[in-house]
């Protein structure tokens, strides 16, 4: 059970001044590919309370770890009662339950284990959470492993305990919610204790978007009186996009109309740009285009908001936070 449930834990906004985590705006949906990186460095979790900054300059990027969600098969819908949609990414698999107020958990499958919440779905979000939400559930079920197999139960607290400014890598977000996630399961065979897992993640977010831009987890796993300790931490890949949503300050390029509707003008000296990229506010490329005439035609986008990457052969690219309205 050496590596089991990172991916479990790690915790999957709005447009206020207060972030807010909402199932209109957060909850998964089937077909959504979130393009995520593996980041390098140690993330510095220990700010807390509101108004907090997190620090986090030091950290880069690492390879690229995509998660995408899909409608679960009947055979797994029967196997892990009441799922809704399937979260697969780093070759672990987690069934969930979608309800009109919060995202459970129903099952978990890792190379080295499966877990199934089917005694007691654990709550992964209750919706709407903002700064202050607090709450604790238990969870029960079955596990099964190449070591064995048996029962396993126990809680899981959620807390929004903190919110401020996020500073990872180059770029600063601001109106960051982090979610703070405990989890500790008691394992057992034909009733007997054999061991434990406790599990702590962090998750941050802001109010552009859906996905974390942040998360870590940390795992320990005691079997038989061994401990074993996981660590991981993942990022939008967008968090480490060439240069900040405040790349204007520098002058080489600008863009308007901000908010725009059909087309992005861009300014300044384009001799050594060729292309413009689009990217959603997940991280994900929507669409390319050439710099020959100094638009892109932006029509075709749903409102929202975006940043657009000038980029060229010879030259840095530079990016732009813009809105489609």
């Amino acid at each position: 059970m050496k590596t089991i449930l990172f991916i479990l834990f790690a915790s999957t906004a709005s447009t206020s001044a207060q972030t807010t985590i909402t199932k209109a705006f957060n909850d998964p949906i089937i077909g959504e590919v979130v393009n995520n990186v593996n980041v390098n460095g140690t993330v510095d979790n220990s700010a807390t309370g509101n108004n907090a900054t997190f620090i986090n300059t030091s950290l880069t990027q690492g390879s690229a770890s995509a998660t995408s969600y899909s409608a679960p098969t009947a055979s797994e819908i029967s196997t892990f009662p009441g799922t809704t949609i399937k979260m697969v990414g780093a070759g672990n698999t987690v069934y969930y339950k979608q309800t009109a107020s919060k995202l459970e958990i129903t099952g978990l499958v890792t190379p080295d284990a499966t877990l199934n919440f089917s005694a007691n779905n654990g709550t992964f979000i209750s919706y709407p959470a903002a700064f202050g939400y607090s709450e604790t559930d238990t969870a029960s079920g079955t596990f099964s492993a190449t070591a064995g197999s048996g029962n396993f139960s126990g809680t899981i607290s959620l807390t929004a305990d903190a919110a401020g400014t996020l500073l990872i890598g180059t770029k600063t977000y601001t109106n960051v919610l982090r979610i703070k996630s405990i989890q500790n399961f008691s394992l057992t065979v034909f009733g007997f204790p054999v061991g434990s897992v406790v599990n702590t993640s962090y998750t941050y977010y802001d109010s552009l978007h859906k996905f974390p831009l942040l998360t870590t987890t940390n795992a320990v796993i005691t079997v038989q009186g061994t401990a074993q300790t996981t660590n991981a931490a993942q990022a939008l890949n967008e968090t480490f996009l060439a240069t900040s949503s405040d790349v204007r300050t520098k002058k080489t390029i600008q863009i308007y109309p901000n908010p725009a509707h059909d087309y992005i003008e861009i300014k300044g000296d384009l001799s050594n740009f060729s292309r413009a990229n689009i990217y959603s506010p997940d991280g994900k490329l929507i669409k390319t285009s050439d710099l020959r005439t100094g638009k892109v035609q932006v029509s075709d986008l749903p409102p929202s908001a975006y940043f657009i990457e000038i980029s060229g052969n010879k030259s840095q690219s530079e990016s732009i936070k813009f809105i489609k309205k």
